[in-house]
């Protein structure tokens, strides 16, 4: 056996009787304690060698050769992996530290994180059809492009009458003038459209992967381009409701929509869910707008209150004179019409020397009085 003063390595230690029989019963007749404090790194050694011989859970009594062997060959075993472990580490410390290493890592991340903001933000990206693409190709020239960045409704009115309430962050964009046997407007985010009728020029919104055709009524899309779903409610008349033609396949059918009737478009999965009653859908119906609750019905109404409900639908304010309009009292319908045509009938109703102006949201209502 090796003198103590030679051992370097634990199993010098567990080899050691002297030694095990220190660990189990603390009797040290031949000066472990002493011989351990005289050198740190030989106390480093014999901890360690104590804390494998705990492990090894080596009895207190006395242990035949052939079993100390077999414990012996199993810590050494333990040892070994933990060796191999430490050397892999260490190899990956190593190649961390070299430069084209790390390029490679960053590189990694760097596409992984993109990934995910590709997946998760970017998502526009992952749906067939957008108002930019649609609108980058189309052939048509000049068409106006109306941006809400105002933080309520804005109402546009269209060169045939048809009037739009864009919503804020929403967009429209429309031509001057419609020429040709079709109106066409392309719409992101959510407005209220109230179209005057024209059989023979039918009126199209394209929104995202879906086009809403009409001949006159009132209805809302829902279209924003980082959202998952397109939605169409219709208020009053009748529409019709297809995929674009760039995701439209042989199988797919018009749908056709009614009052209080809806669509939703999902559009990962490119299918349509119809409903045929939205005030038991909660999404649709929490998002009712003012304009599509409040009733155009008047019978023997003040002027001013019907200028109180237009404002409120339409988010506008309205100029008139009161004083002269005080007892002015009427009775019309005003459902299914675009608030232009709205006015006119309510200052032909008034008296002919009743007219009206618009600017934005202001509306300036001239007149001498009730005929």
């Amino acid at each position: 056996m090796k003198n103590r003063n030679q051992y370097s390595e634990i199993e010098d230690f567990l080899a050691d009787e002297s030694f095990r029989l220190w660990m189990r019963s603390k009797e040290d007749s031949n000066g472990w304690e002493e011989w351990t404090l005289e050198n740190p790194k030989r106390a480093k050694l014999v901890e360690e060698a104590r804390l494998w011989l705990l492990a090894m859970e080596v009895p207190e009594v006395n242990v035949s050769q052939e079993q100390l062997d077999a414990a012996l060959q199993n810590t050494w075993m333990k040892i070994e992996k933990a060796e191999q472990e430490s050397k892999m580490e260490l190899k990956l410390i190593q190649l961390w530290n070299t430069s084209w290493f790390r390029k490679i890592a960053a590189i990694l991340v760097v596409g992984l994180l993109s990934f995910y903001a590709y997946d998760n933000y970017f998502s526009t990206e992952r749906y067939a059809a957008n108002y930019e693409q649609i609108v980058s190709n189309l052939d048509e020239d000049g068409l106006i492009e109306q941006i809400n960045n105002s933080n309520k409704p804005q109402i546009l009115t269209l060169s045939d009458g048809s009037s739009v309430l864009l919503q804020p962050k929403s967009k429209l964009s429309y031509p001057k003038l419609f020429e040709g046997n079709e109106r066409n407007v392309y719409l992101s985010g959510e407005a209220f459209f109230e179209i005057s009728k024209n059989p023979k020029k039918p009126f199209f919104v394209h929104a995202n992967e879906i086009v809403t055709k009409v001949v006159g009524t009132s209805f809302r899309i829902k279209a924003y381009a980082d959202q998952s779903d397109v939605e169409v409610v219709v208020r009053t008349g009748k529409v019709k409701v297809n995929a674009e033609k760039l995701i439209r396949n042989s199988s797919q059918e018009e749908i056709v929509l009614l009052p209080n009737e809806a669509l939703r478009f999902e559009r990962k999965n490119k299918t349509f869910d119809k409903i045929t009653d939205i005030t038991l859908d909660k999404s649709i119906s929490s998002s009712v707008k003012s304009i599509e609750q409040l009733s155009f019905e008047f019978s023997d109404i003040p002027v001013a209150q019907i200028f109180k409900t237009i404002e409120q639908a339409y988010s506008v304010e309205i100029d008139y004179p009161k004083q002269q309009l005080e007892k002015c009292h009427l009775t019309t319908s005003l459902s299914d019409q675009p608030l232009p045509e709205k006015l006119k009938i309510i200052c032909k109703s008034i008296g002919e020397n009743s007219s009206y102006t618009m600017n934005g949201n202001q509306i300036t209502i001239v007149s001498k009085g009730c005929n």
